[in-house]
């Protein structure tokens, strides 16, 4: 017995390098972004906090974490959604994780959050060349959601290590506004009209259009086949929204190459420690055989 506990002792002494060689990283592809009223207030700090422990199962005290500010939340949306946020109402709060390399996964506290959807949030992240990431947003009170995206934008820049430029991240934040209003016009479920965005945003990608009527004629045949009816000037409002961030592509080379890279790198340091648990709680069963 002695001998067992002996090499169990060992073999801990000479994985503990490895595994927190694996975990402490500065740049770990884990991110948490607060908005600055919550973070201002105890207890809606630690809502927030446990409700993305309960969907995670990294350590989120370990998450690279931001304050998200009115001001930050208004320079990207007041030429947009014509909106613009006190300090005492950011409230809105997001997790991204990238270790998670299967597409794009979005969680939103539907208990909190009430008007943007999963699919909403994904269709507009899309639009910046973010296709993989685990993303979850919440809010300690009732919130549209609208202001989180900039949370969750900042979120990923701090995860990938590089900034999103900022055309692309008014593209988004056009795209998530336009997809409420066209679901709020139409009486239609956000998630059909966000649907229509994503089919439409990616015909548009993979035939390299920029120029809004073509896109346009795209979003009336898709409309049409997902049994959306849009007046001509709902359509354009779609079409500017593609169109916009078809343009702001081009910038995004450096962050979509930083993105697959930081995403790489987090899957592999993630793997490396399932492994490492693996072994370990192999090795403790073999040895509590013999208790």
């Amino acid at each position: 017995m002695k001998r067992l506990l002996l090499a169990l002792i060992i073999m801990v002494v000479v994985l503990s390098p490895i595994y927190s060689a694996s975990t402490n990283t500065d740049n770990s592809g884990f991110a948490i972004t607060y908005g600055e009223t919550t973070y201002s207030n105890p207890s809606y700090k630690n809502t927030v906090l446990n409700y993305f422990e309960s969907h995670t199962s990294r350590n989120v005290n370990e998450a690279n974490s931001k304050v998200v500010t009115a001001a930050e939340v208004n320079e990207i949306s007041k030429d947009i959604t014509g909106r613009t946020y006190p300090s005492s109402q950011i409230f809105s709060c997001a997790m991204v994780d990238l270790s998670y390399s299967q597409g794009i996964k979005v969680v939103v506290d539907n208990s909190k959050i009430t008007v943007v959807t999963s699919k909403m949030y994904a269709t507009a992240l899309k639009s910046t060349g973010i296709e993989n990431g685990y993303v979850v947003v919440t809010s300690p009170v009732s919130a549209t959601g609208e202001s989180a995206l900039t949370g969750v934008l900042k979120s990923y820049e701090i995860a990938v290590g590089t900034p999103i430029p900022e055309e692309a991240k008014q593209a988004a934040t056009e795209s998530l506004y336009t997809e409420s209003q066209i679901a709020d016009q139409t009486g239609h479920d956000p998630d059909k009209i966000a649907e229509l965005f994503d089919q439409a945003q990616q015909e548009a990608k993979n035939q390299n259009l920029q120029d809004p009527a073509q896109i346009k004629a795209i979003v009336i045949n898709i409309a049409a086949n997902l049994n959306i009816n849009l007046t001509d000037a709902q359509a354009q409002q779609i079409a500017d929204a593609i169109a916009n961030s078809q343009k702001a592509q081009d910038s995004l080379t450096d962050f979509k190459n930083q993105l697959e890279l930081a995403t790489q790198q987090a899957s592999q340091s993630q793997g490396i420690i399932q492994q490492i648990i693996n072994y370990l709680q192999s090795f403790v069963d073999y040895i509590m055989s013999f208790i």
